[in-house]
């Protein structure tokens, strides 16, 4: 894994930046190098079926499981794994680079696998809402190579208001969409075949007593 370039290019960064102020989201594809997006994406159908679990609504006791809202099996990415570390540096350095040209403070950085079995959804929500939480940008990025037009599965970015959909986002590899968490509601399709991505979110610190606030 130390041979495979994994580092944003200043001038992504500046189109990222760019866009944030601008537009509020970007969308990029061939963000990430190819080497690192198939072994993201042999990571994740290696992984065994017990390491994933189904995704819930809401956060720490809040939390609770909804078929009628979202069907998706997640896990979370840590270091201890040589291609999701390098995932990791990848978006730490999408974190530096966007601080400093937009002093964002952004603290931390989480994501997960998630997997969206044939007929999977996630129905439309927020990732934030203002001033109720630490989460200030949302990544997703896409593993599936060969992604067809029928295959479904697309983000549906929504403005804050209204029903017309912003962007529809065919989930092909090494496409890379990163917006604001509490301006954008959105949704995911159902799919016709798996469906694989990372979906992650960039924190500032609101912690009390060393604990970053909320938890994951």
């Amino acid at each position: 894994m130390n041979s495979i370039p994994n580092t944003p290019d200043e001038a992504l960064l500046d189109r990222i930046a760019d866009a944030l102020v601008n537009e509020g989201y970007i969308i990029c594809d061939q963000a990430i190098d190819s080497a690192l997006t198939l072994a993201l994406l042999q990571r994740i159908q290696q992984l065994d079926e017990l390491a994933f679990q189904r995704a819930g609504v809401g956060r720490e006791q809040d939390q609770q499981l909804n078929a009628q809202i979202r069907r998706d099996q997640i896990r979370w990415l840590d270091t201890h794994d040589a291609r999701e570390a390098a995932y990791l540096s990848w978006m730490d350095q999408l974190r530096n680079g966007l601080n400093r040209r937009l002093f964002m403070g952004l603290f931390d950085y989480e994501c997960h696998f998630a997997h969206y079995a044939p007929g999977a959804f996630y129905k439309r929500h927020l990732d934030a809402f203002r001033g109720q939480t630490n989460r200030i940008l949302t990544t997703v990025f896409y593993l599936n190579t060969d992604w067809q037009g029928d295959d479904g599965g697309e983000l549906l970015l929504y403005p804050g208001q209204g029903d017309c959909v912003l962007e529809r986002v065919a989930p092909q590899a090494r496409r890379l969409v990163v917006f604001l968490s509490d301006r954008f509601p959105h949704e995911v399709l159902p799919a016709r075949t798996d469906r694989y991505s990372i979906a992650g979110w960039f924190r500032v610190n609101a912690s009390i007593g060393n604990q970053i606030d909320p938890p994951r």
